[in-house]
């Protein structure tokens, strides 16, 4: 029975609060019940109610209507804490598996000033924020991560007990947007990748001169040094030059060099040395099953291959199936594993 009615419960919440990334508190969403304290002060309130009608004493009748009054402004003002508010993603946050996760939001008051607001999820609590009248804040809370994939919560909790704590307000956010996960590092062990990369006697031939240069478009993570800013300020384009003598053979990092080892420690091993790539600033490529990631280098590079390892054989999550940490894994095939 409890677990049809939590089933029912659940199936009523999500019709009153449907999965956005952006969502506007009102009488529909918002629920409200006593705290701890309110049920202590209601059980007060009617002990005295109840001694005033037995002794006829006015005073005691009206300390009790005075308190009765101030409970039920009190009620009136933490609802009007959240109502108006509107809490939108502003932007998932990134990070490695069992670490928690900065999802970023915009919260934007109404009419009325948004006080003492909470916001929560699982054990993660931020701080209460206050926010004046027709303002916004941005806010950061960080969410807990399980495993690589597409993170996307189940439910962030929004919350206010101002002005007396007798009473809290709440509601929810489903977000649409997920988070990106990366796998948990692993110092990999020493292998060789099962790249063909062509003739490498060719490749780290040492080139005379500094004539022969690539010279491609800018993009985002390269190395200011490399820029070729006379060029830029003759014609306006920004170019980069990629030195024969400077590139040597980029490595390979390949899912297929860790014989035995299951699909998520490869991953793991991965992460380890496209981070220790990273480190060095030297140019590496990526391998996976039905993705290859050409060789280049820079932040930008290092974190296109997180991702790539991060949402690998992961479906992204979907707004009929709440997936706390998105959908399960596709297992590579044994035979194409072997092919390779």
């Amino acid at each position: 029975m409890i677990k049809v009615f939590r089933e029912r419960w659940q199936r009523w919440v999500n019709r009153r609060v449907p999965r956005s990334d952006s969502q506007s508190f009102n009488q529909k969403n918002i629920f409200i019940l006593p705290t701890g304290a309110g049920v202590v002060f209601g059980i007060l309130l009617l002990v005295m109610l109840i001694t005033g009608i037995n002794y006829q004493n006015s005073l005691i009748y009206l300390t009790t209507f005075l308190l009765g009054a101030l409970f039920v402004g009190a009620m009136h003002q933490t609802h009007r804490n959240l109502s108006g508010l509107q809490l939108t993603v502003t932007q998932p946050g990134e990070g490695f598996a069992g670490d928690e996760v900065p999802y970023r939001f915009r919260a934007s008051a109404g009419k009325g000033p948004a006080i003492a607001i909470r916001l929560s999820c699982e054990d993660s609590t931020l701080a209460p924020f206050h926010i004046p009248a027709g303002q916004a804040l941005d806010v950061t809370l960080s969410v807990p991560s399980a495993h690589r994939g597409y993170l996307r919560p189940e439910m962030i909790r929004i919350e206010t007990r101002f002005p007396f704590g007798l009473l809290k307000a709440w509601s929810w956010v489903r977000p649409v947007s997920p988070a990106i996960i990366f796998p948990r590092p692993v110092v990999a062990p020493d292998v060789g990748s099962t790249v063909e990369d062509g003739d490498e006697d060719t490749a780290q031939r040492p080139t005379v001169g500094n004539d022969n240069a690539d010279l491609r478009p800018w993009r985002e993570g390269d190395l200011s040094q490399r820029v070729m800013w006379k060029r830029y300020a003759r014609t306006g384009q920004m170019v980069v030059a990629d030195w024969e003598g400077e590139q040597g053979n980029p490595q390979w990092l390949d899912f297929f060099a860790f014989a035995g080892a299951d699909n998520e420690l490869r991953l793991s091993y991965l992460a380890w040395q496209v981070l220790e790539r990273g480190k060095a600033s030297t140019p590496f490529g990526l391998n996976l099953p039905g993705q290859v990631i050409e060789p280049d280098q820079g932040p930008a590079h290092v974190t296109r291959c997180l991702r790539a390892l991060a949402v690998w054989g992961e479906e992204p999550p979907r707004d009929a199936i709440a997936a706390e940490h998105g959908s399960r894994r596709h297992e590579v095939p044994r035979e194409k594993e072997a092919a390779a």
